[in-house]
């Protein structure tokens, strides 16, 4: 849809309401995550509501997590059409660092009703150490 600045003057919101059909098909904040630290671990937690586990690949390197997958369209049937269209479909790739080193052997994830979970503990290098201060 070409407009002129003539147009856009009468409606300001108008870039607003063009802003969906702009990013269709483009989600770079998807997943939403959040991250918890301690000195032993971090958690992450995401939402992959639709997605089965099957379809998300899950890599550690170093301290950066990697989250790929896919979110698969909706089937319509024979006869069948959209009506309205708002939920997102596709492929989704979300690398997410971490200020720490993983233990990639130690690394747990879960899934329970459309959130992953996932524990990563920090490499016995990255640790703090208590250093005991003797006294003469």
């Amino acid at each position: 849809m070409l407009l002129t600045n003539f147009e856009r003057l009468f409606d300001p919101f108008l870039d607003f309401y063009e802003f969906p059909r702009r990013f269709r098909g483009r989600r770079p904040d998807f997943p939403p995550y959040n991250v918890w630290l301690s000195d032993d671990k971090a958690i992450i937690t995401t939402e992959l509501p639709g997605i089965t586990p099957s379809d998300i690949d899950l890599s550690v390197v170093g301290k950066v997590v990697t989250l790929k997958g896919e979110r698969k369209a909706d089937e319509l049937k024979e006869g069948e059409s959209y009506h309205r269209r708002e939920r997102w479909y596709g492929r989704f790739n979300k690398s997410i660092e971490l200020p720490y080193n993983i233990e990639s052997n130690g690394v747990k994830a879960t899934f329970q009703k459309g959130i992953l979970t996932i524990e990563l503990p920090r490499a016995e290098a990255e640790k703090p150490k208590k250093i005991e201060i003797k006294t003469e």
